[in-house]
């Protein structure tokens, strides 16, 4: 009887399986024997080799080794600050009563506007131009600072753009995702601490936080995986071509190397894209042995 209902669970599951089998695990491998190819040529479907140039090719790329700067400064900026930004406004909106919904959907509006058309609007702000100094500018200039184009500009100025962008972008989602978690805390914990007499700091340190924990951690794990995929976000205020701005980032190299002005070699591009595999699975991994002392289920 047991067997039986195992293979009807396996029939079910077959459409799945080979869904998954077409469409990531064949693909995956695929990425794998072409980082290893070395001089591939797309055209011909040939190469000249196997070996380990073409990952010695991009680690030695200047392009690359840009874009994993890139990439590393808005990973390390974004995701802490948008996880604690949004965990203060969670706590704002869970200890308010009357128009909490409204506050919800007005911090939720920016996760569900377009990304070109945030990213207009933030051009706009601090695009300095022949006409416009933008509005930014027009702030800093009040308290006696001089403009700073923060598009066309010095790097620190478009990587500071980036990163409010990307905060503005994520932390909605954080939000929704904490207010819930909060909203889901036993009141009951809470009324035994008022009656001891415990202090606001110590029930948010020693009930609250270890309580939406898990969600947390959620967030910062897929904080970090999504903020390793940027690419849209930086397109979004500095066109397509990211190398001339110096704005690249590992997804946008990738790209590049498939379909830009310097495309048509997919093995550069495979090689780059499991380098990236190989730094986000060693930060996930990292993630889940902390969690294993922090994080309480």
């Amino acid at each position: 009887m047991f067997k039986k209902k195992n293979l009807k669970a396996w029939l079910y599951l077959t459409p799945a399986l080979l869904f998954l089998a077409v469409f990531m695990i064949y693909p995956l491998l695929d990425v794998v024997v072409y980082s290893f190819e070395e001089g591939y040529n797309s055209a011909s479907q040939s190469y000249s080799g196997v070996g380990g140039f073409n990952f010695s090719y991009v680690l030695r790329d200047p392009y690359f080794l840009q874009a994993l700067k890139n990439t590393f400064v808005i990973v390390l900026i974004t995701v802490p600050v948008s996880t604690g930004l949004a965990l203060l406004v969670a706590l704002g909106l869970n200890s308010i009563g009357p128009l909490k919904k409204m506050f919800q959907t007005i911090y939720f509006l920016p996760y569900v506007t377009n990304t070109l058309a945030v990213g207009l609007v933030f051009m706009i702000l601090f695009k300095k131009t022949a006409y416009s100094e933008g509005l930014v500018n027009l702030l800093l200039k009040l308290f006696g600072s001089p403009g700073v184009d923060f598009i066309d500009g010095p790097w620190w100025a478009k990587i500071l753009v980036v990163c409010i962008y990307t905060v503005w972008i994520v932390m909605p989602f954080k939000v929704l995702i904490l207010t819930s978690a909060l909203a889901s805390v036993d009141e009951t914990y809470y009324k035994a601490a008022r009656v001891d007499g415990t202090s606001k700091p110590r029930i948010f340190f020693r009930i609250t936080l270890p309580m939406i924990s898990p969600m947390l951690f959620y967030l910062i794990i897929t904080g970090f995986i999504g903020a390793f995929k940027a690419y849209s976000d930086e397109v979004a205020l500095f066109g397509t071509d990211l190398n001339a701005a110096g704005m690249n980032t590992i997804v946008g190299y990738v790209y590049d190397m498939l379909y830009g002005d310097s495309g048509g070699y997919p093995s550069f591009a495979a090689a780059a894209a499991l380098i990236l595999f190989a730094i986000v699975f060693t930060i996930t991994c990292i993630n889940l042995l902390v969690s294993r002392k922090h994080v309480y289920y």
